[in-house]
């Protein structure tokens, strides 16, 4: 009996070839998008879900009162690490770590530079990732000693065995090999090519091993199997005060490190969301462009229920049942359904890897899982049996000595359903059209904002030992080459500033604490990075070491008057202010952050050189080159343009803009083909009533004006509906950012325009068809 349904339905599809080529590929355009956004909300909903034990490990965070609220961070001081497990019984072990830096590391010629933490001995006990080599029990217990990734050790060592080898480090120091680990999937919160001990720093760690007041680790968790967060929380609340910390109040808690990617964001001291609001809309997006798919399917089946109409009073006069004929439908439904997922499989295929370079993931199909198949069954049945249900049950209800006598308006009871939902697929592509737009508007908004400083031609290298005790000549060689204007050097570059301290100043009330961006530099900081200065001077030499610069949002939030001589207090000291910048613009979609410059040029790791304009930069590289070369012969010449790695910040919202227009062409096209069904359903019923007018004396424009007229109110409706909504989602998500464009509402009229002219398009071409055929034909059976 399946055999006789899946055959009959084999026949139909073959018999109509145009009918179900349209279909398949509406449903196989939803199917792939699909897809595609399931495997992206599947990746960002795994951060972390690879180690074993992650739902034990948590991630040490403060919640400090200041600034007006309650501020959360999750730097923390390092004797937190040691304090701990003292605390609560329920803590099995805590990790430490630094927050990552750039390292060179050397075998003979081999030479690479990568992602290293600095850690404790616990640090692989606790994540237990997958080591290949060695013994994470005991490979970090000596200072000496050095981890490395798989890919890294192969840079390094190539085919040779690395384990017990030696490993040349910033070109001052060799540490052994004790482990060799397994590469970090992307979906690792953590991302390191290599850990060392961090004891190997020497006396400066010992000085932060007891200092509380050094907010500059991360501190890692693990509780016992079953232990409440909750109580451990309440046992470490007051770990900061108990030990000093009573300038302000602070208040430590564990969070979960399996949702810091997703809900990583705080407010006020409590979690509220993070990039999970993207993974949410998205998977939205991808179950309603599944829908419109499968909107179009009943549409089109429904369009051809004249034919189909007659076949089923044939099949119901020789004794077919109701559930035979629903089950043929359904048949037919799940075989499209089929050829469409398999054809949908291809196409994610094929356009993956332009997918894995635009989310910068390495998504795949794993065409071997038996779960993979399991799940792409249970989705080929529901959509098949959701797209099939309407014109399964609809048609199946047919009457049929009605039916055969003509006696039924075929699709007169359809009529209303099949407009309910072709105005939800106009709203929805409205609605798309008009977030596209806005939020275009947003990312060139802050794109055109004046940044504070100048971007063009300002590169980025890796401040070295070996430049810091060459640091003088390399500034005069530099300038010497004719291509460099300046250059200076600085804790950060401009992109990256987050190191924040607290400020006292004359007159400051005493009950209030503010927090400035923090910035250690040198000579020529404002020449090199492009920043005016608007009262004072720059830095002139050693003798600015208890000198600061300030932008302006910092004099705005000090109140001064006089800036010029006034007294700044941090690092336990009191420096004098000498100038006034302008503000540097460091989170591209925020208030300017109050910030200070400190003169430190022991604090630096990144060197700034600001080139002439020229026309040829790559021959004026090259001559920077030779000059890193002679001073700093141990490294490779790396750089990075500040105007590329500012543009990174913009990353997931560029994202989002660009999958947003993505989907609302998919979206407008599968609305295309649903509207598409409509117009051939309309063209179809309404034959013999155009053929009527014509041979009246109708003109063809005034027939295509007849059978448009529904079709404009359907889009009428439609904005009707999906203006107010679009109006209220839109304004909340430029919320999220308080430097913002102003709502428009032109993007939502013009979004309704686009979608009535493309509706209108697409109607007028299959009334002009219908109203150029000849009347005869349509007329000869009555």
């Amino acid at each position: 009996m399946i055999r006789n349904y899946f055959k009959v339905a084999l026949r139909s599809l073959q018999k109509n070839k145009l009918y179900s080529f349209i279909n398949i590929m509406g449903l196989s355009i939803g199917l792939a998008c699909s897809l595609l956004i399931a495997l992206w909300v599947m990746d960002e909903l795994s951060y972390d879900k690879f180690i074993p034990n992650g739902n034990n490990i948590h991630q040490l965070w403060i919640n400090a009162t200041y600034d007006g609220k309650i501020n959360s961070q999750r730097s923390s001081p390092f004797p937190a690490y040691h304090e701990l497990p003292q605390a609560d019984s329920k803590i099995k072990n805590t990790a430490l770590a630094d927050w990552g830096q750039m390292s060179l590391l050397s075998v003979g010629n081999n030479r690479v530079i990568k992602q290293s933490y600095h850690v404790t001995k616990e640090f692989l006990q606790v994540f237990q990732f997958t080591v290949l080599k060695g013994k994470p029990s005991n490979a970090l217990e000596d200072p000496t000693s050095i981890v490395l990734t798989q890919s890294t050790a192969l840079a390094l060592f190539g085919k040779d065995e690395p384990l017990g080898k030696l490993v040349r480090v910033d070109n001052d120091r060799d540490l052994k090999v004790t482990a060799v680990m397994e590469d970090l999937p992307t979906s690792s919160s953590q991302q390191f090519d290599c850990l060392m001990q961090v004891n190997h720093l020497g006396d400066w760690v010992k000085k932060r091993e007891v200092d509380w007041g050094f907010y500059s680790w991360q501190v890692f968790v693990e509780l016992q199997p079953g232990a409440s967060v909750q109580e451990v929380n309440k046992s470490i609340k007051g770990l900061l005060v108990k030990n000093g910390q009573v300038d302000l109040p602070r208040d430590l808690f564990l969070y979960p490190i399996q949702q810091g990617h997703l809900y990583g964001d705080f407010e006020n001291g409590k979690p509220s969301g993070g990039l999970i609001k993207y993974v949410r809309n998205f998977a939205i997006i991808g179950v309603l462009i599944l829908v419109l798919a499968c909107i179009n399917f009943m549409n089109l089946a429904t369009a051809k229920s004249e034919q189909r109409a007659k076949e089923v009073g044939v099949r119901k006069s020789i004794g077919s049942q109701r559930r035979d004929l629903i089950v043929q439908f359904l048949s037919e439904s799940i075989l499209m359904t089929t050829l469409a997922f398999l054809l949908a499989l291809l196409m994610v295929m094929l356009v993956l890897p332009w997918f894995n370079d635009l989310t910068k993931k390495h998504l795949f199909i794993d065409l071997a899982s038996t779960y993979f198949w399991a799940a792409s069954l249970l989705i080929v049945v529901i959509t098949g049996f959701i797209s099939g249900s309407y014109p399964a049950f609809y048609l199946s209800s047919f009457n049929p000595v009605r039916v055969l006598k003509g006696k039924i308006e075929i699709g007169k009871r359809a009529i209303t359903p099949r407009k309910i939902l072709v105005v939800l697929q106009f709203s929805f592509a409205t609605f798309l059209i008009a977030s596209t737009i806005i939020v275009y508007q947003q990312i060139q908004h802050a794109k055109k904002r004046d940044l504070g400083y100048d971007q063009e031609n300002l590169i980025t290298i890796q401040y070295t030992i070996d430049l810091e005790k060459n640091l003088k000549p390399l500034r005069q060689e530099l300038e010497a080459t004719g291509v460099v204007t300046s250059m200076t050097i600085s804790s950060k570059d401009l992109t990256e500033i987050n190191n924040q301290n607290f400020v006292d100043w004359e007159g400051k009330p005493k009950d209030q604490k503010f927090s400035f961006l923090t910035i250690g530099t040198e000579l020529d900081f404002t020449k090199t990075m492009g920043v005016k200065i608007l009262q004072g001077h720059d830095f002139i030499g050693d003798a600015d070491s208890s000198s600061v610069l300030i932008n302006q949002a910092a004099l705005d939030a000090m109140g001064l008057k006089e800036p010029l001589g006034a007294k700044l207090f941090f690092w336990d000291k009191w420096a004098t202010i000498i100038g006034v910048t302008e503000n540097i613009i460091v989170t591209p979609f925020r208030k300017p952050n109050p910030m200070f410059m400190v003169y430190s040029p022991l604090w630096a790791n990144a060197v700034a050189v600001r080139f002439n304009k020229t026309s040829d930069l790559p021959s004026a590289l090259k001559k920077v080159e030779k000059v890193f070369a002679k001073y700093n012969p141990a490294y490779p010449f790396e750089y990075t343009f500040v105007d590329e790695k500012f543009n990174r910040r913009y990353a997931s919202i560029n994202l989002t803009s660009t999958l947003a227009s993505i989907f609302a062409g998919i979206a407008l096209f599968i609305t295309g083909f649903g509207l598409f069904g409509l117009a051939m359903f309309t063209a179809e019923q309404r034959t013999k009533e155009i053929g009527i007018r014509k041979v009246m004396g109708a003109s063809i424009l005034s027939l295509v004006a007849m059978v448009a007229k529904e079709f404009f109110a359907l889009v009428l409706i439609a904005f009707i509906l999906s203006a107010p909504a679009s109006w209220w989602v839109l304004t909340e998500f430029l919320k999220n950012y308080a430097y913002r464009i102003e709502f428009s509402w032109w993007a939502i009229v013009f979004s309704g325009i686009t979608v009535l002219a493309f509706a209108l398009l697409i109607v007028s071409s299959q009334a002009w068809k219908a109203a150029r055929a000849n009347p005869v034909k349509s007329l000869r059976s009555e």
